[in-house]
């Protein structure tokens, strides 16, 4: 039996970031649609937490299901809650692992909380902290996973585009660990081509999931880069995207890298936040 819906209806609230509104799934019966002021930001089915609705965050579950051999515990660090989606997913996947979220906005972790629990037996901290702030927090090795889904009004801050915040990134994850972080943009595709020459510089080895009408600047888009200090699962990662209900391409190696266009890596000192969206995105 599923747990008990509050309420059929939305729910707007106002939050640090914005106006919030969970909008309840109508093909789903104890599933939840968050948006910030209009933009998509989650989707949660509280039967169900291996579901995962939204494209970025099935890419996102693949990288999940790859860090370790199935059902392994490991320590993982989301830098962004929203609805706690992906944390719901790993501690449903992989029981027994030790999370933390780290979610700026406080008032929204509370309409989260009170609307959507998490299991009471769920291994997941939450702290209300900027992202930079809370990953400063976690201890020198102790991550085998870093997720970034960071974004302020559909825009990642400038403060985690670049190389100093990749440093406390790798600071945090253990030998072998893996670091992924989804990335928005559209044509002409700058911030990603930066995002990733700056991955580069601070990644030994990389990966880029994305819909190939995103990765020829058709439209404006997600892409889930994955980065790390040893090989990656190329070929796992590779059949599993394609096999989507809506099938990504995975870039790596010297096409990757031939794709950012001699792009620099950003630095604090020259960082911007990532493009907003057009309006026609969220129509």
């Amino acid at each position: 039996m599923g747990k008990s819906r509050r309420s059929a209806e939305a729910v707007v609230e106002p939050v640090d970031g914005g106006l919030a509104e969970l909008i309840p799934d109508r093909e789903r019966a104890h599933a939840w649609t968050l948006l910030i002021d209009g933009a998509p930001q989650s989707h949660v089915d509280l039967d169900d937490p291996t579901y995962l609705s939204f494209e970025y965050q099935r890419r996102l579950g693949h990288v999940i299901d790859l860090v370790a051999p199935p059902g392994k515990p490991v320590h993982a660090v989301h830098l962004g809650g929203g609805a706690f989606t992906l944390a719901r997913y790993l501690a449903a996947t992989r029981p027994r692992s030790t999370q933390q979220v780290v979610e700026r906005d406080a008032a929204l972790v509370r309409l989260v909380r009170q609307r959507l629990p998490l299991e009471s037996n769920a291994r997941i901290r939450v702290r209300s902290l900027d992202a930079r702030e809370g990953l400063a927090k976690v201890a020198d090795g102790w991550a085998d996973l870093v997720i970034a889904d960071v974004f302020s009004g559909a825009r990642t801050p400038a403060h985690l585009t670049s190389t100093e915040f990749l440093d406390e990134v790798r600071r945090t994850l253990k030998p072998g660990g893996c670091y992924a972080a989804n990335l928005a943009d559209g044509p002409p595709l700058a911030h990603l081509r930066g995002q990733i020459a700056t991955a580069a510089a601070r990644f030994s080895e990389l990966a880029l999931v994305a819909d190939p009408t995103v990765l020829r600047g058709k439209r404006f888009g997600n892409a889930v880069l994955v980065a790390s200090g040893t090989p990656l699962p190329l070929a796992e990662l590779t059949r599993r995207a394609a096999s989507d209900p809506h099938p990504g391409r995975v870039e790596h190696g010297k096409a990757l890298l031939d794709f950012t266009g001699g792009a620099a890596a950003v630095t604090d000192a020259g960082a911007v936040a990532s493009p907003a969206p057009p309006a026609s995105v969220f129509r």
